[in-house]
């Protein structure tokens, strides 16, 4: 049994009585599936037609979940009471809604003639829909028989021009509440592909319009249902939005504990399972790309309709041939009629996707059917004609996406690339990545296409997008997995054994530019000595340039910035003069302004922030602090001495919002480089109050990453005043730091700080590992 959430006499939750248990008052049973569904319905049916005694022109109607016998355990009840003009229709309906209300059940209603609900349904598309629904409850039926009938034929006769309407209405929820088939924690009503998408296909198909509601349709709309019913269960209220942490007691409600791509070898042995919720997110993500797939066949068969209307007489459109063997027809692309009859080409399904992508014209369904049943598979290596035609593809630019989701619902990428069944819909468990991981290497590919033209080899530019997380989802670094993976697909296709060799390389350094480039010290000649030979020529270092911008695109915003971007860039420069020249670039000269005038000396400049003072310990950490103290992330910091004056240079950015007033973090910056002490005061209270949490810090040293220091790699819970708790640690430890990197992800940070001098000792590298652990 289920229990739902009491409502008072206005409709409002009763606060502190959210446990009343219905089913002493209603018997509405709980469960998952179809069966519970209509078992809840028949309840309620029966809960109803004791409140509204059989009266002649009167009927009690439910639209909505329970006009469609769809209830989930805590759905909102959608009651229409139609009437013909019968005195005293308020104090009926009054007596039918406050028991209700009593009964603690959600309930959106509303009291009107049949004339009003057709006139309101007129001008309110979203009436319209729910009046299809309508369902009789309690009362006469010949009144509902009316309203419904009349309904139903007005909008056969309307749809197609309501269609319009209610697009643009869809569109602005689908861009309010996302992709349903790449959110990690997607709402499973109203974003795109969601139960709101499978009513509309319901509309449409009631309009005579198409047959939008196939099996496979109806299929994905009852598992959805399901996972909706898991939802209500497993949180103990109406809730749409599958969040994380109730993903794994759904998937346990579904009983959808099974194996997952990519598992551990533990936990392939016999019974072994994994039992982590992406299961769940895989067959929704799934479901939602059938719903959205459909609705857009829906739509464009809608649009088919009104334009040969508009057109008169016979409606037909002539075929224009856009490719080889591919003709356009009614907006749609279709084979030509010598491509059906002859002896079908392995690449014709290649060469149909990229003639959609770069026309921006959706593949015709019968078609795509059509190729999935009879396109040969392609041999290995694939002929010339098809990696032509992928390449084409890859760098259609916007036209890419949907004509590889169109291929890959009806199977044909599978056919390309037997890998991608582990990829699809494979969920990525990080707060900066938007994207189901196919759906991150093809957004990859399409971004990559904007700079093809910086590199040499586009071609091998696209390929490595696609395939550069091709390691994800199996057991170690992905980057180093996903080489020969991406290897063995890049040589299918055909790829001579160098530019197969390149493609490995692409993936291995996919992330080596923004790692370095936001957590080593640029101006060191071993940073930029180490990636040159990592690299190897100047061509490859520009394909992965434009590698990393293509990724970040792809991930989301918070994956890049501009001092991301300024950082890799000046990193790619430094090493491409090492490439050319053989020589080490020079490490830049500090800002001479801090090198003249009294000390101290403060410049704000933009993201910059430089500080001269005279020769003395601690000084990072005391401009790390006051930068602190006015909101100020630190992400890198250079320090030396000079001529007697000891530097601090940083570039910075808010923490949060907007950026502080300049005049008063000046003053506090010349005030506590000078020694004053009640800055130092406020600096230590507040960096004592603002602690990191999460998993246990760690400490990792590199020997050999700088040519004057030993590095020390601080892997930590982010918080404000990190850095500068840490450089104080370091400090009173005896370390002199004379640069340091700060790299955030997501919750986390990987400070790296260059320390002048070995540190061979074991035991006082040690004590200072110690020292550091205890600041965080």
């Amino acid at each position: 049994m289920t229990s739902l959430i009491k409502k008072n006499a206005s409709g409002n939750t009763a606060d502190g009585d959210a446990n009343l248990l219905v089913n002493e008052v209603v018997g509405v049973p709980g469960g998952i599936g179809e069966a519970a569904r209509l078992a809840r319905a028949a309840a309620y049916d029966t809960f109803l037609r004791r409140l509204l005694p059989s009266r002649e022109g009167v009927a009690l109607l439910a639209v909505g979940g329970l006009g469609r016998r769809q209830c989930a355990p805590y759905s909102d009840l959608d009651l229409v009471l139609v009437h013909a003009g019968v005195p005293g229709t308020d104090e009926l309906a009054a007596s039918i809604w406050y028991p209700i209300w009593d009964a603690g059940l959600r309930l959106d209603h509303s009291v009107r003639t049949v004339a009003e609900a057709l006139s309101v349904a007129q001008d309110d598309v979203k009436v319209a829909l729910g009046l299809l629904d309508a369902r009789l409850i309690a009362g006469d039926p010949a009144l509902a028989d009316a309203l419904s009938r009349t309904a139903a034929d007005h909008w056969r006769r309307t749809a197609v021009r309501h269609l319009t309407g209610l697009r643009e209405i869809t569109t602005a929820r689908w861009q309010a509440h996302g992709e349903l088939a790449f959110l990690l924690e997607g709402d499973l009503k109203e974003a795109a592909g969601g139960l709101r998408d499978v009513g509309l296909l319901r509309a449409i198909s009631a309009a005579g319009i198409t047959d939008a509601l196939r099996p496979a349709v109806r299929a994905a709309h009852l598992r959805l249902l399901d996972t909706r019913d898991a939802l209500h269960q497993q949180v103990g209220r109406r809730v749409d939005r599958l969040v994380a942490q109730e993903r794994a007691g759904v998937a346990a409600l579904l009983d959808l504990r099974q194996l997952q791509p990519g598992a551990s070898d533990a936990a392939r042995r016999p019974g072994a399972v994994v039992d982590d919720g992406d299961a769940l997110l895989r067959r929704v993500a799934g479901d939602a790309r059938t719903v959205s797939h459909a609705l857009d066949d829906a739509f464009r068969a809608a649009d088919r309709l009104r334009s040969g209307r508009s057109r008169g007489g016979n409606g037909r459109s002539a075929r224009r041939p856009v490719a080889r063997d591919v003709v356009e027809h009614d907006g749609e692309l279709v084979l030509a009629r010598t491509a059906i009859g002859a002896r079908p080409d392995p690449s014709l399904s290649l060469r149909m996707a990229a003639a959609a992508a770069t026309t921006r014209l959706p593949i015709a369904r019968a078609t795509c059917e059509w190729l999935a049943a009879y396109c040969p598979p392609l041999p290995a290596p694939w002929p010339a004609e098809a990696r032509a035609a992928l390449i084409t593809l890859l760098g259609a630019g916007p036209g890419l996406v949907p004509a590889w989701e169109t291929c890959d619902r009806y199977g044909l990428v599978d056919g390309w690339l037997p890998e991608w069944t582990r990829l699809r819909s494979l969920p990525q468990h990080n707060p900066v990545h938007r994207y189901t991981l196919d759906r991150h290497l093809v957004q990859a590919a399409h971004e990559a296409s904007r700079h093809a033209r910086e590199v040499d080899r586009p071609d091998l530019l696209l390929l490595g997008a696609l395939l550069h997380d091709i390691g994800k989802g199996l057991p170690g670094d992905h980057s180093t997995v996903g080489v020969p993976l991406a290897q063995a697909v890049a040589t299918r296709i055909g790829l001579p054994p160098g530019e197969v060799e390149l493609i490995g390389t692409l993936v291995r350094l996919h992330l080596l530019l923004p790692d370095v480039a936001t957590r080593r010290d640029l101006a060191d000649p071993v940073t930029i000595a180490s990636v040159a030979e990592a690299v190897g020529d100047t061509g490859t270092l520009d394909l992965l340039h434009a590698l990393v911008r293509a990724d970040a695109a792809a991930t989301g915003p918070a994956a890049w910035s501009d001092w991301k971007g300024r950082l890799v860039a000046e990193l790619v420069a430094r090493v491409r003069t090492a490439l050319d020249t053989g020589v080490l670039p020079e490490p830049p000269a500090p800002d001479p302004a801090l090198l003249a005038g009294p000390l101290p000396v403060v410049h704000l400049t933009g993201d910059r922030v430089s500080v001269a003072a005279a020769d003395r310990r601690g000084l990072l950490a005391t401009v790390a602090g006051c930068l602190a103290l006015h909101r100020l992330e630190v992400i890198s910091a250079d320090a030396s001495v000079v001529d007697g004056r000891a530097l601090v240079e940083c570039r910075v950015q808010p923490r949060y919002g907007l950026p502080p007033d300049p005049v008063p973090l000046r003053a506090d910056l010349r005030r506590a480089v000078g020694g004053d002490v009640s800055v130092t005061q406020r600096l230590r209270g507040r960096a004592l109050a603002a602690r990191g949490s999460g998993a246990a810090p760690r400490v990792v040293w590199h020997r050999e990453a700088a040519t004057d220091a030993v590095l020390l790699e601080l892997r930590a819970a982010d918080a404000a005043g990190l850095l500068y708790r840490v450089t104080c640690a370091l400090d009173e430890a005896g370390a002199l730091v004379r640069a340091a990197r700060i790299s955030t992800l997501g919750a986390d940070v990987v400070d790296a700080f260059y320390l002048v001098g070995g540190w061979p000792d074991d035991e006082a590298r040690a004590r200072l590992e110690a020292a550091v652990l205890a600041a965080v």
